[in-house]
């Protein structure tokens, strides 16, 4: 082992220890927080789902929380995964493109894929517009998007997913669909009636639905772009 790895290990390691004696600080302070102090709180009978229900008018408490009365956590989430999709651009755009990409050609295999990527597009779009009246939201729509994107990308040569990316201009979507995210939160965050929806009504809540709808589209086109980076500079995904 060269001098300079016996370096670079000797400080690997001292990091690692740092960072787990910082955890257990952590744990440690937050044990000794919850035994000595939660006992003095005082117990608030507040049916804590049943008003937010109340508020947002819509029957998903979780999305309910996520996009009104969370909302800033959900813009930083929707940021962190698009600084990930940047950063895997930029690790692997330093490496030459693959010349030979291994994909799957069995005729059967391509079917059952193409079937289930398929599935996965309708529930896609059942999640993203539904998923304010029942489980789902933007994140599980962008997932099953991404999965759909997926089983067609092991299935299809890379230069056929190499036209439909730049046709689709997938890379300008993404930024567009974060930046048209970002832009609308401000406004409806001066506008919390319009958070207002009915129960009975689809596109009741104005604001949810299509954040919901936007946030699928991001993850979904996110998704797409790592992807796509894995197959060109990696020969497979």
């Amino acid at each position: 082992m060269s001098p300079l790895s016996g370096g670079r290990t000797r400080i690997f390691r001292k990091v690692i220890t740092d960072m787990t004696v910082i955890y257990l600080i952590i744990i440690a302070a937050v044990f000794v927080k919850l035994s000595v102090f939660v006992h003095g709180v005082p117990e608030v009978c507040v049916d804590i789902v049943g008003t937010i229900v109340s508020e947002t008018g819509v029957p998903n408490a979780v999305a309910g929380i996520l996009l009104r009365n969370r909302v800033y956590d959900t813009v930083f989430e929707v940021m962190v995964f698009s600084i990930a999709v940047q950063g895997v651009h930029v690790f692997l755009s330093r490496h030459a493109p693959v010349k030979f990409v291994t994909y799957v050609r069995e005729e059967t295999s391509v079917i059952l894929a193409r079937l289930g990527a398929s599935v996965s597009a309708m529930l896609c779009v059942e999640l993203a517009l539904r998923g304010h009246l029942s489980p789902g939201g933007g994140f599980a729509a962008g997932v099953a998007g991404g999965t759909a994107i997926g089983l067609v990308a092991i299935t299809s040569p890379p230069e056929e997913m190499q036209r439909h990316y730049e046709r689709w201009r997938a890379k300008t979507a993404e930024k567009s669909v974060l930046l048209l995210f970002l832009v609308l939160t401000g406004i409806f965050l001066h506008r919390p009636d319009w958070f207002r929806g009915d129960m009975a009504a689809l596109f009741s809540a104005l604001a949810i639905p299509f954040f919901n709808l936007l946030i699928a589209l991001k993850v979904t086109i996110g998704t797409w772009t790592v992807t796509h980076l894995f197959i060109r500079y990696r020969g497979l995904l």
